[in-house]
């Protein structure tokens, strides 16, 4: 009986050791395709240059849309469609922002309003600044200091998080509260210090959100403009001038784009996406163009090598993430609503860099299940499987019961640029955005294998 089971287990041994080389060799297989004819970073050229930023319901959206839909038929996908989703239009327009100090001169100001944020109506709104460095300074202000004041919120994205998206998440309610919260005392519009890893003066915008109170204005400055006028406010009054034309301007019928290769034993669907437009400043290189191109290496992949998959294999360009997910919540209601089986869903959303892991955001036997694949990935440069957090468009599939995940890039130059003019295709390096998609590749075929 001794024998019998010792032979069993040989038996057993051999077989997950003959299943590991043949997976590491189709890993070796997909690299080798993707660094040598991956057109991951050609497409990205296409997309930020001949196209630029895509703003939700602008024009520049609509050709990325156009675009999308053609590359997606390009890499091999036996259908593709657009999806309605009807989304936010918020435009910019002119805007500048001066401060008067003691010496009564007009200062000019770099800064961008924040994405969802009203304006003054091309009108001149001005008053005194106070400055707060926290949320608990600000809570003990009374109304009477706040009113009719304009209120600068100096909170430092934080350097002692290894991973930035933390110092991220630590800044951003900042960016998303700080009209309300200025709206509520009586203040007349709100100044943040840019969510930005970076010292320097370029600001960041992104998306705030307002309460039931007034929607007043809320700006962005960059980090060395922060610090010179909280040098000022420490000795002298300071008075700061607004003038901008942003606003919503309704809702606008717009797509996501969706293409997919039908599984060969059954449709159930893997999803790998990213989000089709970004901010209207620089080229949305890295957010997100990147996870854009990179989805649809993962389909030309599987095609190009051959790799008959078992499951429906579905790049989703999602719409509208940037300010109002409406992409994400869209897509999720279809899959209820046509009790569409999905097994997994992956989003690169953190930028082009090189490639370190994947966050798993979905129970522990999956969890599981994909760490003990962790001995395949090292060779490329992934280790980290230890996050538990998935993509913003997938949490209507998430909230589903779908396990979800994200891409993880190295982060420490992500916040230098993100929702900035200097997120543009020249920050973007080859090998790194190309290794993304190899690492995404390499998961998607092993849960196709397995799942």
């Amino acid at each position: 009986m001794k024998n019998i089971i010792a032979a069993a287990i040989l038996l057993g041994t051999m077989a997950v050791s003959a299943q590991k080389k043949e997976d590491s060799l189709q890993f070796a297989e997909i690299s080798t395709e993707i660094l040598n004819k991956g057109k991951s970073y050609t497409e990205l050229r296409e997309l930020t240059k001949n196209i630029g930023h895509r703003l939700s319901g602008s024009d520049s959206y609509e050709k990325a849309v156009q675009w999308a839909e053609q590359k997606l038929r390009d890499a091999g996908a036996d259908k593709v469609w657009l999806q309605e989703v009807m989304i936010p239009v918020w435009v910019r327009g002119k805007e500048s922002l001066q401060i008067k100090t003691s010496n009564g001169k007009w200062k000019n100001l770099k800064m961008l309003s924040l994405g969802n944020s009203e304006g003054t109506g091309g009108k001149d709104v001005s008053g005194e600044i106070i400055m707060v460095r926290s949320m608990d300074e600000y809570e003990k202000l009374s109304p009477q200091q706040v009113k009719d004041k304009i209120v600068f919120f100096n909170y430092p994205f934080s350097q002692s998080y290894i991973e930035t998206f933390k110092g991220y998440s630590d800044a951003a309610k900042y960016r998303t509260t700080a009209a309300t919260l200025t709206a509520k005392k009586g203040g007349k519009f709100a100044i943040i210090r840019s969510l930005s890893s970076a010292f320097d003066d370029v600001p960041h915008t992104g998306a705030m959100r307002y309460g039931d109170d007034k929607k007043i204005p809320a700006v962005a400055i960059g980090s060395t403009t922060a610090d010179e006028l909280a040098t000022l406010l420490t000795s002298q009054k300071v008075t700061a001038k607004l003038n901008s034309n942003c606003g919503m301007k309704g809702e606008r019928l717009s797509h996501s784009v969706i293409g997919e290769i039908t599984g060969k034993n059954d449709q159930s669907v893997i999803v790998v996406g990213g989000h089709l437009d970004s901010w209207d400043v620089g080229e949305g290189a890295h957010d997100d163009g990147a996870g854009i191109v990179q989805s649809i290496e993962v389909l030309r992949t599987f095609r190009n090598l051959g790799i008959k998959n078992n499951h429906t294999i579905r790049v989703v360009c999602f719409a509208n993430e940037e300010n109002g997910v409406k992409g994400g919540v869209q897509y999720g209601k279809m899959v209820k609503e046509n009790n569409e089986k999905h097994l997994f869903a992956i989003e690169t959303d953190a930028g082009g860099f090189t490639p370190r892991g994947i966050s798993l955001d979905m129970d522990n036997e999956k969890r599981k299940q994909i760490q003990s694949w962790s001995e395949l990935f090292l060779p490329y440069g992934i280790y980290d499987f230890k996050n538990t957090y998935s993509g913003t468009d997938l949490y209507p599939l998430h909230d589903l019961g779908i396990p979800a995940a994200e891409l993880v890039p190295d982060s420490q130059r992500y916040f230098d640029i993100h929702h900035t003019e200097e997120d543009t295709f020249e920050k973007v390096n080859r090998r790194e955005l190309l290794l993304g998609a190899v690492a995404m590749t390499q998961l998607i075929y092993m849960i196709d294998k397995n799942w």
